[in-house]
Protein backbone atom coordinates (compact mmCIF):
# COMPACT_ATOMS: atom_id res chain seq x y z
CA UNK A 1 0.00 0.00 0.00
CA UNK A 2 1.45 3.51 -1.31
CA UNK A 3 1.41 6.40 1.07
CA UNK A 4 2.49 9.65 -0.66
CA UNK A 5 2.25 13.16 1.50
CA UNK A 6 2.52 16.71 -0.03
CA UNK A 7 3.12 19.30 2.37
CA UNK A 8 2.59 22.85 1.57
CA UNK A 9 -0.50 25.87 1.38
CA UNK A 10 -3.76 23.75 0.10
CA UNK A 11 -6.76 24.96 -1.59
CA UNK A 12 -9.04 22.99 0.20
CA UNK A 13 -12.96 24.13 0.94
CA UNK A 14 -12.53 27.33 -1.30
CA UNK A 15 -9.51 28.55 0.58
CA UNK A 16 -5.66 28.29 0.81
CA UNK A 17 -4.72 26.73 4.07
CA UNK A 18 -1.54 25.08 5.64
CA UNK A 19 -2.01 21.18 5.34
CA UNK A 20 -0.70 18.16 4.81
CA UNK A 21 -2.36 16.19 1.58
CA UNK A 22 -1.96 12.40 2.55
CA UNK A 23 -2.23 10.28 -0.78
CA UNK A 24 -2.53 6.78 -0.58
CA UNK A 25 -3.39 3.90 -3.65
CA UNK A 26 -4.54 6.45 -5.96
CA UNK A 27 -6.88 8.20 -3.85
CA UNK A 28 -6.84 11.16 -1.04
CA UNK A 29 -6.87 9.80 2.23
CA UNK A 30 -6.87 12.82 4.31
CA UNK A 31 -6.01 16.19 5.06
CA UNK A 32 -4.05 16.76 8.35
CA UNK A 33 -2.34 19.69 10.34
CA UNK A 34 1.31 20.74 9.64
CA UNK A 35 3.92 18.32 11.19
CA UNK A 36 1.55 15.00 10.73
CA UNK A 37 3.75 13.46 9.18
CA UNK A 38 7.04 13.66 10.99
CA UNK A 39 5.32 12.61 14.19
CA UNK A 40 3.53 9.54 12.21
CA UNK A 41 6.88 8.52 11.11
CA UNK A 42 6.69 9.22 7.03
CA UNK A 43 9.63 8.11 5.36
CA UNK A 44 11.19 11.18 4.00
CA UNK A 45 11.34 9.80 0.59
CA UNK A 46 7.39 10.00 0.40
CA UNK A 47 7.26 13.49 1.36
CA UNK A 48 6.97 16.42 -1.10
CA UNK A 49 7.91 19.86 0.37
CA UNK A 50 5.75 22.35 -1.48
CA UNK A 51 6.95 25.12 0.34
CA UNK A 52 6.08 27.97 -1.56
CA UNK A 53 3.82 26.16 -4.08
CA UNK A 54 0.21 26.17 -4.17
CA UNK A 55 -1.18 22.59 -4.10
CA UNK A 56 -4.26 22.67 -5.76
CA UNK A 57 -6.92 20.03 -7.13
CA UNK A 58 -6.04 19.02 -10.95
CA UNK A 59 -7.73 20.87 -13.90
CA UNK A 60 -10.24 19.34 -15.76
CA UNK A 61 -10.48 20.09 -19.97
CA UNK A 62 -14.09 18.64 -20.67
CA UNK A 63 -13.88 19.67 -24.32
CA UNK A 64 -10.13 19.37 -26.47
CA UNK A 65 -9.24 18.28 -30.30
CA UNK A 66 -6.06 17.60 -29.35
CA UNK A 67 -2.42 19.29 -28.69
CA UNK A 68 1.49 17.88 -28.88
CA UNK A 69 0.85 17.67 -32.54
CA UNK A 70 -1.80 15.18 -32.33
CA UNK A 71 -5.59 15.43 -33.58
CA UNK A 72 -8.25 13.52 -31.86
CA UNK A 73 -9.73 13.19 -35.13
CA UNK A 74 -6.81 11.23 -36.10
CA UNK A 75 -5.22 9.43 -33.02
CA UNK A 76 -4.14 5.92 -32.51
CA UNK A 77 -3.42 4.89 -28.79
CA UNK A 78 -0.01 6.20 -29.04
CA UNK A 79 -1.55 9.10 -29.94
CA UNK A 80 -4.06 9.82 -27.07
CA UNK A 81 -0.92 9.18 -25.06
CA UNK A 82 0.84 11.91 -25.93
CA UNK A 83 -1.81 14.03 -25.55
CA UNK A 84 -2.88 12.78 -22.09
CA UNK A 85 1.62 13.49 -21.18
CA UNK A 86 1.44 16.94 -22.48
CA UNK A 87 -1.31 17.86 -20.95
CA UNK A 88 -0.50 16.42 -17.71
CA UNK A 89 2.47 18.87 -17.31
CA UNK A 90 0.34 21.75 -18.14
CA UNK A 91 -2.20 20.89 -14.92
CA UNK A 92 -4.41 18.75 -16.28
CA UNK A 93 -5.33 15.14 -14.62
CA UNK A 94 -9.10 14.68 -16.04
CA UNK A 95 -9.43 15.20 -19.70
CA UNK A 96 -12.82 14.77 -22.52
CA UNK A 97 -11.55 13.94 -26.11
CA UNK A 98 -13.89 15.95 -28.40
CA UNK A 99 -14.20 14.17 -31.53
CA UNK A 100 -15.30 16.55 -34.06
CA UNK A 101 -18.09 15.86 -36.65
CA UNK A 102 -16.62 13.51 -39.10
CA UNK A 103 -17.46 10.25 -40.88
CA UNK A 104 -19.55 7.60 -39.11
CA UNK A 105 -16.00 4.93 -39.96
CA UNK A 106 -13.58 7.62 -38.61
CA UNK A 107 -15.63 8.23 -35.37
CA UNK A 108 -16.00 4.25 -35.21
CA UNK A 109 -12.17 4.39 -34.70
CA UNK A 110 -11.37 6.91 -32.94
CA UNK A 111 -14.20 5.99 -30.16
CA UNK A 112 -12.52 2.34 -30.19
CA UNK A 113 -8.73 4.34 -29.68
CA UNK A 114 -10.29 6.69 -27.27
CA UNK A 115 -11.54 3.78 -24.47
CA UNK A 116 -8.23 1.30 -25.46
CA UNK A 117 -5.89 4.64 -24.47
CA UNK A 118 -8.37 5.08 -21.15
CA UNK A 119 -7.98 1.29 -20.37
CA UNK A 120 -4.07 1.36 -20.39
CA UNK A 121 -2.80 4.62 -20.11
CA UNK A 122 -0.28 5.68 -17.87
CA UNK A 123 1.83 8.85 -17.16
CA UNK A 124 -0.38 11.38 -18.06
CA UNK A 125 -4.16 13.05 -17.53
CA UNK A 126 -6.39 10.17 -17.11
CA UNK A 127 -9.09 10.42 -20.60
CA UNK A 128 -12.36 10.23 -18.53
CA UNK A 129 -14.45 10.59 -21.51
CA UNK A 130 -15.50 11.28 -25.05
CA UNK A 131 -17.66 14.60 -26.52
CA UNK A 132 -19.28 13.80 -29.48
CA UNK A 133 -19.42 17.79 -30.99
CA UNK A 134 -22.11 16.98 -33.70
CA UNK A 135 -23.29 15.84 -36.03
CA UNK A 136 -26.61 17.44 -35.16
CA UNK A 137 -25.02 20.90 -36.18
CA UNK A 138 -26.90 23.71 -37.47
CA UNK A 139 -24.89 24.60 -41.04
CA UNK A 140 -25.35 28.37 -40.68
CA UNK A 141 -23.29 28.15 -37.28
CA UNK A 142 -20.95 25.37 -38.45
CA UNK A 143 -17.45 26.98 -37.35
CA UNK A 144 -14.72 24.76 -37.91
CA UNK A 145 -17.54 21.98 -38.57
CA UNK A 146 -17.27 20.08 -42.16
CA UNK A 147 -21.12 21.30 -43.54
CA UNK A 148 -21.49 17.81 -45.54
CA UNK A 149 -20.58 15.73 -42.48
CA UNK A 150 -24.04 17.64 -40.16
CA UNK A 151 -26.83 15.45 -40.01
CA UNK A 152 -30.26 15.86 -38.40
CA UNK A 153 -31.24 14.27 -35.18
CA UNK A 154 -30.36 10.56 -35.02
CA UNK A 155 -30.65 8.53 -32.19
CA UNK A 156 -30.09 5.27 -33.50
CA UNK A 157 -26.41 6.05 -34.30
CA UNK A 158 -25.82 8.00 -31.15
CA UNK A 159 -26.93 4.50 -29.84
CA UNK A 160 -24.36 2.22 -31.49
CA UNK A 161 -21.58 4.82 -30.73
CA UNK A 162 -22.53 4.63 -26.61
CA UNK A 163 -22.63 1.24 -27.43
CA UNK A 164 -19.12 0.55 -28.92
CA UNK A 165 -18.31 3.31 -26.79
CA UNK A 166 -19.15 0.74 -23.49
CA UNK A 167 -21.02 4.45 -21.81
CA UNK A 168 -17.96 5.97 -22.41
CA UNK A 169 -19.65 9.19 -24.50
CA UNK A 170 -20.24 11.57 -21.59
CA UNK A 171 -21.10 14.90 -23.41
CA UNK A 172 -22.76 15.58 -26.80
CA UNK A 173 -22.92 19.19 -28.51
CA UNK A 174 -26.12 19.41 -30.74
CA UNK A 175 -27.96 22.37 -32.27
CA UNK A 176 -31.69 22.90 -30.86
CA UNK A 177 -33.02 24.10 -33.52
CA UNK A 178 -31.93 21.16 -36.30
CA UNK A 179 -34.82 18.99 -37.29
CA UNK A 180 -35.63 16.14 -34.48
CA UNK A 181 -33.05 17.29 -31.81
CA UNK A 182 -35.56 18.85 -29.29
CA UNK A 183 -37.65 15.78 -29.46
CA UNK A 184 -34.39 13.39 -28.87
CA UNK A 185 -32.31 15.49 -26.23
CA UNK A 186 -34.31 13.09 -23.42
CA UNK A 187 -32.91 9.97 -25.07
CA UNK A 188 -29.78 11.52 -26.12
CA UNK A 189 -29.79 12.19 -21.93
CA UNK A 190 -30.82 8.66 -21.36
CA UNK A 191 -28.02 7.31 -23.56
CA UNK A 192 -25.47 8.34 -20.59
CA UNK A 193 -24.66 11.59 -22.10
CA UNK A 194 -24.64 15.19 -20.79
CA UNK A 195 -26.01 17.69 -23.51
CA UNK A 196 -24.90 21.04 -24.47
CA UNK A 197 -26.23 23.38 -27.16
CA UNK A 198 -23.83 25.36 -29.45
CA UNK A 199 -23.45 25.74 -33.36
CA UNK A 200 -26.48 27.31 -33.01
CA UNK A 201 -28.92 30.16 -33.71
CA UNK A 202 -31.49 28.93 -32.25
CA UNK A 203 -34.40 31.54 -31.00
CA UNK A 204 -34.80 32.24 -27.27
CA UNK A 205 -38.15 29.59 -27.02
CA UNK A 206 -36.36 27.03 -29.36
CA UNK A 207 -33.45 27.24 -26.44
CA UNK A 208 -35.52 27.50 -23.39
CA UNK A 209 -37.60 24.26 -24.94
CA UNK A 210 -34.01 22.76 -24.93
CA UNK A 211 -33.06 23.48 -21.69
CA UNK A 212 -36.45 22.33 -20.06
CA UNK A 213 -36.02 19.10 -21.94
CA UNK A 214 -32.73 18.44 -20.53
CA UNK A 215 -29.42 20.72 -21.91
CA UNK A 216 -27.01 21.48 -18.89
CA UNK A 217 -24.61 23.94 -20.54
CA UNK A 218 -23.68 26.07 -24.12
CA UNK A 219 -20.33 25.20 -26.04
CA UNK A 220 -17.61 27.81 -25.97
CA UNK A 221 -20.07 30.73 -25.27
CA UNK A 222 -20.43 33.25 -27.55
CA UNK A 223 -19.12 31.78 -30.52
CA UNK A 224 -20.77 30.34 -33.12
CA UNK A 225 -23.98 31.00 -31.75
CA UNK A 226 -26.63 33.70 -32.35
CA UNK A 227 -25.95 36.49 -30.01
CA UNK A 228 -28.12 38.25 -27.74
CA UNK A 229 -30.33 41.04 -29.45
CA UNK A 230 -32.51 43.43 -27.19
CA UNK A 231 -35.78 42.10 -29.12
CA UNK A 232 -34.18 38.62 -29.78
CA UNK A 233 -32.65 37.52 -26.76
CA UNK A 234 -31.96 33.94 -28.94
CA UNK A 235 -29.79 31.20 -27.76
CA UNK A 236 -27.46 33.78 -25.99
CA UNK A 237 -30.11 34.97 -24.32
CA UNK A 238 -31.54 31.72 -22.93
CA UNK A 239 -27.83 30.46 -21.90
CA UNK A 240 -27.45 34.08 -19.84
CA UNK A 241 -30.60 33.91 -18.09
CA UNK A 242 -30.73 30.36 -17.30
CA UNK A 243 -28.46 28.14 -14.71
CA UNK A 244 -26.74 26.00 -17.34
CA UNK A 245 -23.04 26.11 -17.57
CA UNK A 246 -21.48 27.97 -20.12
CA UNK A 247 -18.20 27.00 -21.70
CA UNK A 248 -15.84 29.65 -21.93
CA UNK A 249 -12.65 29.59 -24.11
CA UNK A 250 -10.62 32.25 -22.38
CA UNK A 251 -7.25 32.61 -24.84
CA UNK A 252 -8.27 36.87 -25.78
CA UNK A 253 -9.05 35.93 -28.73
CA UNK A 254 -12.80 34.36 -28.86
CA UNK A 255 -13.01 35.91 -25.63
CA UNK A 256 -12.61 39.68 -25.24
CA UNK A 257 -11.15 40.62 -21.40
CA UNK A 258 -14.49 42.08 -20.60
CA UNK A 259 -16.86 39.91 -22.16
CA UNK A 260 -15.30 37.30 -19.75
CA UNK A 261 -16.05 39.46 -17.07
CA UNK A 262 -19.64 39.85 -18.61
CA UNK A 263 -19.76 36.52 -18.18
CA UNK A 264 -18.77 36.06 -14.74
CA UNK A 265 -21.21 38.63 -13.77
CA UNK A 266 -24.00 36.96 -15.22
CA UNK A 267 -23.96 33.76 -14.75
CA UNK A 268 -21.55 33.94 -11.50
CA UNK A 269 -18.25 31.82 -10.64
CA UNK A 270 -20.17 28.65 -10.01
CA UNK A 271 -21.62 28.23 -13.42
CA UNK A 272 -18.63 28.81 -15.73
CA UNK A 273 -16.38 26.04 -17.23
CA UNK A 274 -13.11 26.98 -18.48
CA UNK A 275 -12.02 25.19 -21.75
CA UNK A 276 -9.54 25.18 -24.01
CA UNK A 277 -10.96 23.70 -27.88
CA UNK A 278 -7.51 23.41 -27.88
CA UNK A 279 -6.42 21.32 -31.48
CA UNK A 280 -2.78 19.55 -32.18
CA UNK A 281 -0.66 22.89 -32.62
CA UNK A 282 -1.18 23.50 -28.51
CA UNK A 283 2.33 24.08 -27.70
CA UNK A 284 3.43 23.89 -30.84
CA UNK A 285 4.90 26.63 -33.11
CA UNK A 286 2.35 28.29 -35.90
CA UNK A 287 2.35 26.59 -38.97
CA UNK A 288 0.25 24.27 -41.10
CA UNK A 289 -2.01 21.69 -38.77
CA UNK A 290 -5.24 19.86 -39.16
CA UNK A 291 -8.64 19.36 -37.55
CA UNK A 292 -10.61 16.76 -38.08
CA UNK A 293 -10.78 16.37 -42.11
CA UNK A 294 -9.85 20.78 -42.34
CA UNK A 295 -6.87 22.03 -43.03
CA UNK A 296 -5.88 24.78 -40.44
CA UNK A 297 -3.00 27.27 -40.49
CA UNK A 298 -1.54 29.06 -37.19
CA UNK A 299 -0.03 32.17 -36.93
CA UNK A 300 0.84 34.41 -33.74
CA UNK A 301 -0.74 31.43 -31.80
CA UNK A 302 -4.45 32.02 -33.74
CA UNK A 303 -5.66 28.82 -35.51
CA UNK A 304 -7.77 29.55 -38.89
CA UNK A 305 -9.23 27.53 -41.10
CA UNK A 306 -7.57 27.62 -44.65
CA UNK A 307 -10.48 27.44 -46.03
CA UNK A 308 -12.23 30.85 -45.30
CA UNK A 309 -10.11 32.19 -42.55
CA UNK A 310 -12.79 30.90 -39.76
CA UNK A 311 -11.38 29.90 -36.20
CA UNK A 312 -10.58 26.89 -36.29
CA UNK A 313 -10.07 25.97 -32.24
CA UNK A 314 -7.18 27.56 -30.22
CA UNK A 315 -3.75 26.91 -29.07
CA UNK A 316 -4.43 27.36 -25.43
CA UNK A 317 -3.55 25.30 -22.97
CA UNK A 318 -5.70 25.34 -18.98
CA UNK A 319 -2.76 26.64 -17.22
CA UNK A 320 -2.62 29.69 -19.38
CA UNK A 321 -6.08 29.88 -18.89
CA UNK A 322 -6.20 29.89 -15.42
CA UNK A 323 -3.43 32.65 -15.80
CA UNK A 324 -5.66 34.56 -18.17
CA UNK A 325 -9.10 34.39 -16.21
CA UNK A 326 -7.00 35.85 -12.90
CA UNK A 327 -5.92 39.04 -15.05
CA UNK A 328 -8.66 38.93 -16.97
CA UNK A 329 -11.53 39.01 -14.21
CA UNK A 330 -8.76 40.70 -11.30
CA UNK A 331 -9.95 37.32 -9.46
CA UNK A 332 -7.88 35.46 -6.51
CA UNK A 333 -6.60 31.84 -7.07
CA UNK A 334 -9.03 30.59 -4.76
CA UNK A 335 -11.65 32.69 -6.79
CA UNK A 336 -10.65 31.20 -10.52
CA UNK A 337 -9.81 27.59 -9.41
CA UNK A 338 -13.12 26.53 -9.67
CA UNK A 339 -13.82 27.04 -12.75
CA UNK A 340 -10.67 24.45 -14.19
CA UNK A 341 -11.94 22.22 -11.35
CA UNK A 342 -15.05 21.71 -9.80
CA UNK A 343 -17.36 23.19 -12.02
CA UNK A 344 -16.11 20.86 -14.78
CA UNK A 345 -16.42 17.66 -12.59
CA UNK A 346 -20.15 19.09 -12.00
CA UNK A 347 -20.99 19.28 -15.47
CA UNK A 348 -20.66 15.74 -16.42
CA UNK A 349 -21.41 14.43 -13.04
CA UNK A 350 -17.73 13.39 -11.94
CA UNK A 351 -17.78 15.24 -8.76
CA UNK A 352 -17.71 12.11 -6.41
CA UNK A 353 -14.34 11.22 -7.78
CA UNK A 354 -12.77 14.48 -8.87
CA UNK A 355 -12.77 18.31 -8.79
CA UNK A 356 -11.59 18.46 -4.92
CA UNK A 357 -9.29 17.39 -2.93
CA UNK A 358 -11.32 16.08 -0.86
CA UNK A 359 -10.75 12.98 1.31
CA UNK A 360 -11.78 9.94 -1.19
CA UNK A 361 -11.58 11.19 -4.27
CA UNK A 362 -9.00 10.33 -7.12
CA UNK A 363 -5.53 12.07 -6.06
CA UNK A 364 -4.96 14.44 -9.17
CA UNK A 365 -3.41 17.57 -7.54
CA UNK A 366 -0.81 20.38 -9.14
CA UNK A 367 2.06 21.96 -7.71
CA UNK A 368 1.95 25.66 -9.00
CA UNK A 369 4.42 28.53 -8.03
CA UNK A 370 3.49 31.72 -7.03
CA UNK A 371 2.93 32.61 -10.57
CA UNK A 372 0.43 30.27 -11.44
CA UNK A 373 2.55 28.20 -13.84
CA UNK A 374 2.95 24.50 -13.34
CA UNK A 375 5.81 22.47 -11.18
CA UNK A 376 4.55 18.81 -10.95
CA UNK A 377 1.30 17.25 -11.15
CA UNK A 378 0.13 14.31 -10.00
CA UNK A 379 -2.71 11.53 -11.21
CA UNK A 380 -4.47 9.42 -9.35
CA UNK A 381 -1.04 9.27 -6.79
CA UNK A 382 1.29 8.95 -9.28
CA UNK A 383 3.75 11.71 -10.45
CA UNK A 384 3.93 12.36 -14.04
CA UNK A 385 7.27 11.95 -15.15
CA UNK A 386 7.88 15.13 -17.04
Amino acid sequence: MRTFLINGEVFWQGRLQKLEVVLEDGKIRALEAPGTAKAAGVPEEEVYDAAGLRVVPGFIDLHTHGGAGVDVNAADEAGFAKISHFFATRGVTSWQCSILTDTVETTEREIAAAVAHAKNGRNGAHLMGIHLEGPFLAKDYKGAMPEYLLRTADVDLLRHYQELAGGYIHYLTVSPEVEGVLEAIPAMCGLGMTVAMGHSGADYDTAWEAIRRGVRAATHTFNAMKLLHQHFPAIMGAALESDIFCEAICDGRHLHPGTVRFLLKCKGLDRVVAITDSIMAAGLPDGDYKLGVNDVVVEDGDAKLKSDHSRAGSTLTLDLALRNLMAFAGLSLPQVLPLLTENPAKLVHADAHVGTLDPGKDADVVLLDENQFVVDTFVKGEKIVR
